[in-house]
């Protein structure tokens, strides 16, 4: 199952004027939470105390600054973790109310910091989520069990709060964190100051080339993608027919068909192509685009909601039909490539800058970047499995069988590999792992950061824990001792 990242359901306290303090008594410990006081006071000291009434709440684990931590999301934290197939064996319940109080100091500095994230975002994220969940667990009405909610609106709304609190959460730290920076004397100091006993051990690791080459798209097959949106666009313009429902029946993009071609809330700094992003903002509300083409395939885009910065579109997306015939030359002129290296005729690196239809490798020779590190190297227990089971035995320079490949669109493409150069797991050597060094030198030195940040941010906030947890050994000090 895929990974979600949904973080524990809490309940959220939000000041909106003056700030009073209240007692919840769980029955053996009462514990000081912030609560909305309707009266306008005076400005006090940021997380002061002032005369408080008692309410009852059970279950309360903790309290940090205006986020209530109950024993619930604790329950639910260990079930999510174990729905997304990581093991919670040896994590103890002291371990996980650290987490999330964690968490709820960065979520509540970052409101203190005034840092703001667009509804927009969060929105975007949890329909994401939410058609996640509905895809595993069946159904609305089974999602709706499994979180105990009474209905998808409130469920809704506290995954909404949730998801704000997780991207404030990340805001902030990533703010600690922003204007850390290593020098080389701090790498190399970092370095020789671990015994060489304790030295780290890299992993086997490769840098990887490949050539692609993908069947023809001939231009009467464009043209009849062309024709059959502009059939559809005609029966919507003219006949006042549904885009949604044209969306569901006939668009090739099966995350937005199902929601009747709907992408919600596209900025222009959005990850889109700039033909899509540019036909998003250039139509009014409720026009229809002419059939545009991108990487993907031929669209039409209907603009459903102007907000601001932001639009609402509905698109419907086809693809060019491939003929066989076109995908057999392919694999025939992939085979005479290979040959041809085999044979030494050619270096695969040159083979690559003629004949790739890959642009983003082509010119490096085929080279491929890890998009994980940034750089060239790939290491063989953390690479994409399709991957490393095309290279993992292969010795330097060998040239892999041919490969089919088949994208989102079911369109094949034909590939060679090679190792280019390999890497055995070796002990860290300052000079061949220079840069891995810096990397872990730079962790240190964040890690460090945030924990001088969180010891000054805890002695500034108001903390309270129910005694049920005192005796827990936490690593950061929430019990202020």
């Amino acid at each position: 199952m895929k990974c979600i990242a949904i973080s524990s359901l809490m309940f959220l306290f939000l000041s909106l004027g003056g700030i009073n303090a209240q007692v919840i008594d769980t029955g053996e410990e009462s514990l000081e939470v912030k609560a909305i006081d309707e009266t306008p006071v005076k400005e006090v000291a940021k997380d002061t105390v002032k005369p408080f009434k008692r309410i009852k709440a059970g279950g309360v684990s903790a309290v940090v600054g205006e986020y209530v931590i109950v024993e619930f999301d604790i329950d639910l934290s260990f079930l999510e973790m174990q729905q997304q197939g990581a093991s919670i064996e040896g994590i103890t319940r002291c371990q996980m109310l650290g987490k999330l109080m964690e968490d709820k100091l960065y979520a509540h500095h970052a409101k203190q910091d005034s840092i703001l994230i667009p509804d927009s975002q969060i929105n975007s994220r949890l329909d994401q989520q939410m058609q996640y969940l509905i895809s595993e667990l069946g159904s609305e009405e089974k999602v709706v069990a499994y979180y105990r909610k009474d209905n998808m609106a409130d469920l809704r709304k506290q995954l909404f709060d949730v998801n704000k609190q997780i991207a404030l959460a990340a805001e902030m730290q990533g703010k600690v964190i922003e204007d850390v920076e290593i020098t080389p004397e701090e790498i190399r100091n970092f370095f020789f100051s671990i015994p060489e006993d304790e030295r780290p051990v890299f992993g086997a690791e490769v840098e990887v080339a490949q050539i692609v080459i993908e069947p023809e798209v001939t231009e009467e097959a464009k043209q009849d993608a062309i024709d059959r949106l502009n059939e559809i666009r005609n029966d919507i313009v003219e006949n006042g027919s549904s885009f949604a429902t044209k969306a569901v029946l006939y668009s090739k993009d099966e995350g937005s068909a199902r929601k009747g071609g709907l992408i919600p809330g596209v900025r222009r700094d959005a990850p889109y192509a700039k033909e899509f992003k540019d036909q998003a903002f250039s139509l009014l509300e409720g026009e229809v685009s002419e059939p545009f083409e991108t990487s993907f395939g031929f669209h039409i885009l209907y603009v459903e909601k102007i907000r601001g910065q932001e639009v609402d579109v509905r698109h419907i997306l086809l693809f060019p039909e491939v003929s066989q015939e076109t995908i057999d030359k392919a694999r025939e002129k992939i085979d005479k490539i290979r040959q041809s290296i085999v044979n030494d005729s050619i270096s695969f690196a040159e083979a690559a800058r003629l004949y790739s239809d890959q642009k983003e490798t082509r010119n490096s020779g085929g080279r491929l970047m890890n998009p994980i590190t940034g750089d060239t190297r790939f290491d063989l227990t953390k690479m994409d499995p399709t991957l490393s089971a095309q290279v993992y035995n292969l010795a330097q320079n060998e040239v892999s069988k041919v490969f089919t490949d088949r994208d989102r669109t079911g369109k094949s493409s034909f590939k060679i590999l090679t190792v280019t150069k390999r890497f055995e797991e070796h002990e860290a050597d300052f000079v061949k792992d220079y840069e891995k060094i810096k990397e872990l030198a730079l962790k240190e030195k964040q890690i460090k950061a945030i924990q001088e940040w969180q010891e000054k941010k805890i002695g500034e906030t108001y903390i309270s824990v129910n005694r049920d947890y005192t005796d827990c050994d936490f690593s950061n000090n929430w019990l202020k001792q």
